[in-house]
């Protein structure tokens, strides 16, 4: 079940925010948990089972990580950390390396959504509880909530359990708190419903074409469709778990930050998918040496984690490969770092770095790295179709807007108008006239867009049966 489902806007958020507001605070743990499951249940049936394990499993093992010392603790650990990486190794990963050692055998099974994020959430509690960061929880109840909560079940962001640890045994849902919540939500819908997807029917459309009908000008547009799908797919489902948490007292992390407006790959990473990022580097690159190892060392650590995390998004050479990619230009930006002195340098790094992420998110879509080699060698100019792309789209108004409005928003457009007119509400105060004028105007000016934006989303929802999450599948 993915959020911009009619069955979820409109049978199950209704039901569970009814029953949190209906049945007693003390009960609203167990609502939240068996509407996760439920949730979980109603997308992948059977595996249920698998989740409820890992909560079962986890719970007892970070009791016995807070009970034990020394050795035993360690043992228990790596105990831990196996049987959580065991069910995705087997339904992930399994026939991948079956390939790599050509051993002819089709054991694919079907890839349970979100399995990568609980385990990871897991493991994180778990690694926790062992370095003496947070105890171990008491309740299975809180215990299964927290890897189990259906805003970020799914695709995230991954929270750690000291973030929420003190809300899950306390947490107040204020009007303000549910009204903000509701907001965030439209505004992720709206981008994954009215610009991901129309983004994604041009990036299928194009990716799909044969090489010998593929011009230049169609390729990056289709790379450059893709690369805003992606952005505005994944962070639209981020902000909808974001507001989620809200509307039940909840505050989850943020995972993006404008990553498009980076100026080098370094800084892309502190943008995108932030709780990912922040994961590796705190239960991988650290304890591998991080920086305080020897030059060498320090430079090979940041291949193996960013091939580590092409690995994490798929089973395929092409996600093996964009991992690599993004590795080794970190690699390159760690001997010859960029200089930001002046507006050129500042414009370079930024062009360089949109250009490497786009060339990545070629590889990444790709089904194999040949496929991926010819849709890059047209992007370089050896396309044999047909131009005359910029007539096409003058005769495609709707998608020329979307593409318009998709690249405007990627960069703090919306964030800057609302400090502006936050400031300026601040400066007529001081003035003292028109206060109440302009804290209207502000209101009504939010109110309007989110009316607009409620309403273009959900008749768009009504009449096309296209939503894809791009990531379910990693």
């Amino acid at each position: 079940m993915v959020f911009s489902s009619v069955s979820f806007l409109f049978l199950l958020l209704p039901i569970v925010l009814c029953c949190t507001f209906l049945f007693p605070v003390k009960y609203r743990n167990h609502v939240l948990l068996a509407a996760s499951l439920l949730f979980y249940f109603w997308g992948e049936g059977v595996f249920t089972l698998l989740l409820i394990g890992s909560i079962v499993l986890n719970y007892f093992l970070a009791k016995g990580l807070e009970n034990c010392k020394g050795r035993k603790q360690t043992i228990l650990l790596v105990i831990g950390v196996c049987c959580n990486l065991f069910p995705l190794f087997l339904l992930k990963y399994i026939d991948f390396f079956l390939q790599i050692f050509h051993v002819q055998q089709d054991l694919s099974f079907h890839l349970p959504a979100g399995i990568s994020f609980f385990t990871f959430q897991a493991i994180s509690y778990l690694v926790d509880v062992y370095r003496k960061i947070v105890p171990a929880e008491q309740k299975i109840l809180n215990c299964g909530l927290y890897i189990s909560m259906f805003p970020q079940l799914i695709a995230g962001p991954i929270v750690r359990y000291h973030d929420i640890a003190k809300q899950l045994v306390q947490r107040t849902i204020s009007r303000d708190g549910f009204a903000g919540g509701v907001e965030r939500f439209i505004f992720g819908l709206s981008k994954k419903v009215l610009l991901a997807d129309p983004l994604g029917i041009k990036a299928d459309a194009i990716f799909a074409l044969p090489i010998a009908e593929l011009s230049t000008g169609q390729a990056w547009l289709g790379a450059t469709c893709f690369s805003l799908q992606i952005y505005y797919d994944f962070s639209g489902y981020s902000d909808m778990a974001i507001g989620l948490g809200k509307m039940f007292g909840f505050t989850l992390p943020e995972n993006f930050n404008y990553p498009y407006v980076a100026r080098s790959i370094r800084d892309f990473w502190r943008r995108w998918h932030i709780s990912l990022s922040t994961w590796l580097r705190d239960y991988l690159y650290i304890p591998l040496g991080g920086n305080r190892c020897g030059n060498r060392r320090n430079l090979f650590n940041l291949l193996l984690v960013f091939t580590l995390c092409g690995l994490w998004h798929g089973a395929a050479w092409t996600f093996v490969v964009w991992g690599l990619w993004h590795g080794l230009f970190l690699v390159l930006e760690r001997i010859v770092p960029l200089k930001r002195e002046n507006w050129l340098m500042r414009g370079f790094g930024w062009g360089y770095t949109f250009l490497v992420v786009m060339i990545g998110w070629v590889i990444f879509r790709s089904q194999s790295m040949e496929v991926a080699y010819n849709y890059l060698s047209v992007m370089a100019g050896f396309g044999g179709g047909e131009g005359g792309l910029l007539a096409r789209l003058a005769n495609e108004p709707k998608f020329l807007t979307e593409f318009i409005m998709a690249c405007i928003l990627a960069f703090p457009v919306y964030g800057s108008m609302v400090k502006r007119s936050l400031r300026w509400q601040g400066e007529q105060h001081e003035q003292k006239w028109n206060v109440v004028a302009v804290s209207v105007s502000v209101v009504v000016g939010r109110l309007a867009l989110f009316v607009l934006l409620c309403y273009c989303t959900l008749i768009t929802i009504a009449a096309q049966a296209y939503h894809p999450f791009l990531y379910f599948q990693f």
